[in-house]
């Protein structure tokens, strides 16, 4: 019976070891010069070495010749996951005092130690504190989490890395070559893409695709063939998608999709090329970053083809263009502006015009603003009233936005921004969207990551886009002008109605 490739491609020493060198040379000092630890604890993901890492260091600790067909009777190796009960450790400590048959150490590796029990975990901990002089644990888990802090704390801790994906494919190709694997290049980088990191993981991909060439056949295993073995999609396609999305294509971004599903390719392999591919050429193309982030989701959804239709489509829908002063607008047209903000300003203060001797006296007061002061940014009672106006003009161009619509979206589907969100005032000024939160609490959670990505979302939802969202921890001004200035004079304040 033939051996599978990752077992007879296993490393027989440290320096053997790929994609772990910053472990293997602390660990090849320490035993040259003698300094061995009474315990060590292994972690990392699955396929990366933890294992035979090990063994290794169980031999090279003993001085004996690594063969894992020959077994030691003082290197012992225990599964956590079928030896995981307070009885089984109890065994262990008797049986970690006596002295080792022949080597000069004992060694008990424990491989999955994080499958241990909580009593299994406190019966060891003793031992493992203060073991015989003769004794050595090496511990190999992919869950440290999982592990008690005391148990952690009394153990040389040694992190794997995942396997890049260059030393994965360089491994791949020497073991092609001894095997006489016919592979391309591409095919190589493409079986260690799916590995994720996972160096057995690769190697036994490779072992599976070799049953479709022989060494005198001249098939060779391309990219095309994995893709159509694994179930994924053409390289090319996930390009048109992407292109499609940035493109904003819409029919061409459906008839993808239903071509891909059709050829039998998971919601779930899609998400994962696309990310994939997304995350090589972030640094080229940052504006993908919101598709990648609402793409890691779509797996989590009870219904994900339709999901994840419905996060590219909303990736690649037109956005309303920001309504700005453009900078070629001619000089006479922004004073002209310039100039009605600043009538409308006015306004808010009535005058009266019989006496313009008072009015002249008011305004050279050095508190009031000067007529030939540079207009500043407008205040919140500015902004209101310019909204209104505006309303009342019946504006064309201004943005379709139903408030309550929002509010009855967010109410459906994301209670905990709807608790926040119900209990906000708004404003909408051109493409300004005020939120009035009342307080500091809302207005933090608000702005909270998490919060505001969710409310662009929601926006989105209901047809409104390129919103620049503003919170602020108060309550509306009021819209009455006499109201309003009371309400400066007294340090803020908030506006009921009354009703007799």
């Amino acid at each position: 019976m033939s051996k599978a490739l990752y077992r007879k491609y296993r490393s027989k020493s440290l320096d053997e070891v790929i994609g772990q060198k910053h472990i293997t040379d602390i660990l090849s000092r320490a035993i040259s010069v003698g300094r061995v630890s009474h315990a060590y604890l292994l972690t990392g993901p699955r396929g990366v070495g933890k294992t035979s890492v090990a063994r290794i260091l169980a031999h090279e600790i003993n001085k004996l010749p690594y063969n894992e067909e020959i077994t030691n009777l003082d290197i012992i190796e225990i599964d956590a996951a079928s030896n995981n009960g307070v009885e089984d450790v109890r065994d262990l400590r008797e049986k970690v005092q006596i002295a080792p048959v022949s080597a000069s150490k004992k060694i008990y590796i424990i491989d999955e130690v994080h499958m241990l029990s909580k009593a299994a975990f406190n019966a060891l901990l003793k031992t493992l504190e203060e073991p015989p002089e003769h004794i050595v644990f090496i511990l190999a888990t992919t869950n440290a989490e999982k592990l008690p802090a005391t148990i952690i704390s009394r153990t040389q801790r040694f992190n794997f890395r995942p396997i890049s994906v260059d030393d994965a494919v360089k491994h791949l190709a020497y073991i092609a070559k001894q095997e006489g694997i016919k592979v391309t290049d591409d095919a190589l980088k493409l079986i260690a893409q799916r590995s994720d990191g996972s160096f057995r993981d690769s190697i036994s991909l490779l072992d599976q695709l070799s049953s479709l060439v022989d060494v005198n056949d001249k098939k060779t295993i391309t990219a095309k063939l994995i893709e159509d073995i694994l179930g994924l999609a053409p390289s090319e396609t996930i390009n048109q998608l992407l292109d499609a999305v940035e493109t904003r294509n819409i029919n061409l971004l459906v008839e993808l999709l239903n071509r891909t599903f059709n050829e039998g390719v998971s919601s779930t392999v899609l998400v994962a090329q696309l990310t994939d591919n997304i995350r090589g050429q972030i640094a080229n193309k940052p504006q993908l970053l919101p598709l990648m982030d609402a793409l890691i989701d779509v797996t989590k959804s009870p219904q994900p083809q339709l999901k994840l239709l419905s996060v590219l489509g909303m990736a690649a829908s037109p956005k309303q263009p920001p309504k700005s002063i453009a900078l070629a607008t001619p000089v006479h047209e922004v004073s002209a502006t310039i100039e009605e903000l600043e009538k409308q300003a006015n306004k808010i203060r009535p005058i009266d015009n019989s006496n313009r001797a008072a009015d002249a006296t008011s305004r050279s007061n050095p508190l009031q603003p000067k007529s030939d002061r540079a207009p500043g940014p407008l205040s919140d009672l500015e902004r209101s009233r310019i909204a209104e106006e505006s309303s009342s003009k019946g504006d064309q161009d201004s943005i379709t936005f139903d408030w309550d619509k929002l509010i009855e979206y967010t109410r459906q589907n994301y209670i905990a921004l709807y608790s926040v969100l119900s209990k906000c005032n708004h404003q909408l000024v051109d493409n300004d969207l005020t939120l009035y939160t009342g307080n500091k609490f809302y207005k933090n959670k608000l702005d909270d990551t998490k919060y505001s990505s969710l409310l662009n979302e929601c926006l989105q939802k209901i047809g409104v886009y390129e919103l620049d969202i503003h919170t602020i921890p108060s309550s509306p001004p009021p819209k009455d002008s006499q109201a309003a200035t009371v309400a400066a004079i007294m340090g803020g304040g908030e506006e009921v109605s009354l009703e007799l």
